[in-house]
């Protein structure tokens, strides 16, 4: 699982919120176009952005495990970010309530801030 490559910090916390933000793209119809690997990879990197807002959310490792660079992820991840700060007004409220509840650790009500730097989308250099 990819999660086991992921950059160190809450795990549980982590593992919660990426399943939350995969979970808010079942039925987002802009999201068809990406296969679901690339879903995948941009609920990593979107969840550890929330949890660690100052930190870049992808690295040379996940990158090797995925084969995909932060380029390739950052249309997902936008849509992705932008379906996680649309609130409680969606029209998914029972997956919002799921993640609202003490067994998923909250992750539906943590602070997303309202952009992405762009240099989290630059690809390391080789």
């Amino acid at each position: 699982m990819l999660l086991k490559y992921v950059m160190r910090g809450p795990a549980l916390h982590l593992e919660f919120l990426a399943s939350y933000i995969t979970e808010l793209s079942l039925l987002e119809y802009s999201l068809l176009c990406h296969v679901p690997s690339l879903i995948a990879a941009s609920s990593i990197f979107l969840a550890n952005f929330i949890l660690k807002p100052t930190k870049n959310p992808w690295n040379t490792t996940l990158s090797y495990h995925t084969q995909y660079k932060p380029s390739t992820l950052r249309d997902c991840v936008k849509v992705l970010h932008r379906l996680f700060r649309v609130g409680l007004g969606s029209n998914l409220p029972a997956i919002r309530e799921k993640y609202s509840q003490h067994k998923y650790k909250f992750v539906a009500k943590k602070y997303c801030p309202p952009s992405i730097p762009a240099n989290f989308f630059q690809d390391a250099s080789s």
